[in-house]
């Protein structure tokens, strides 16, 4: 199960960056997992990797390409048979098919799928599905905000993180780790706040927070992409440690190339 629990996305709503993206992978310390590199069967795609089903929760390629996944909490309707939600990320980055043509093939297929929210696209255009609604989405300029429900739902995280980035969306320059910092926050949400999915009011209040620390589940890393306009990009990732949560970090810089 891939899961990435928190993504904010700001699209053409900033004078200096025509898209941010901030987000938290959360998933079981388990899982095998690889850090964000170009990957060897397709090199000019960036993105971490499930080493266990062999998809992605995040990733954009050098001609601009980016997609990226939530899950959609609801344990009651989980498929024990359902194929990866990674794989629906990682093919649009491994194709050219126009993005409002692959959102509809995603949106007909999505019914085999474990829940799911689904963003895809690139600095020209950003769409959103998801499974667990009807139709598709061509996101307008704006700061968006998504966790394991529909998009913009009001989750406190999701409530938070806004008034959070908010503030450095203000600023003229961003710096990733003004971003990254944002997103490592632990604080728990009150229980009369917390959304009822079905898992119990325990295990609600441990999710509940931006950054998740719960066990042998939790944020394992921190993805930020910033595109200038003049279409430069820097892809930042911080992977955690999960026993000190320290983290080590890595950058990467390229020009997209349209073709």
């Amino acid at each position: 199960m891939i899961v990435m629990c928190l993504i904010f996305i700001s699209f053409k709503n900033h004078p200096t960056y025509k898209l941010i993206v901030a987000a938290n992978r959360d998933e079981f310390y388990a899982r095998k997992t690889a850090p964000a590199a170009y990957w060897k069967d397709f090199p000019n795609l960036l993105a971490g990797r499930d080493l266990e089903a062999g998809g992605t929760w995040m990733g954009m390629t050098q001609t601009g390409r980016i997609s990226m996944l939530t899950n959609y909490r609801d344990l009651k309707g989980l498929k024990s048979n359902a194929p990866s939600r990674g794989h629906l990320v990682s093919r649009y980055l491994e194709t050219e098919i126009r993005p409002e043509q692959y959102i509809r093939n995603v949106e007909k297929d999505g019914v085999a799928f474990n829940g799911f929210n689904i963003v895809i696209g690139d600095t020209r255009e950003l769409w959103y599905c998801s499974n667990y609604a009807n139709g598709i989405r061509q996101l307008e300029p704006g700061l968006y905000g998504l966790s394991n429900h529909l998009l913009d739902s009001p989750w406190p995280k999701v409530v938070r993180g806004k008034q959070r980035i908010a503030p450095l969306l203000a600023r003229g320059e961003l710096k990733p780790d003004d971003l990254m910092d944002a997103l490592f926050d632990d604080a728990l949400a009150p229980d009369e706040q917390l959304p009822d999915t079905g898992i119990g009011l325990e295990r609600e209040r441990a999710l509940s927070s931006m950054f998740i620390k719960a066990g042998n589940y939790g944020s394992r890393c921190t993805t930020v992409v910033l595109v200038d306009q003049s279409d430069h990009v820097t892809f930042s990732e911080r992977v955690y440690d999960t026993v000190t949560f320290r983290y080590q970090s890595q950058e990467f810089h390229f020009q997209i190339n349209s073709q």
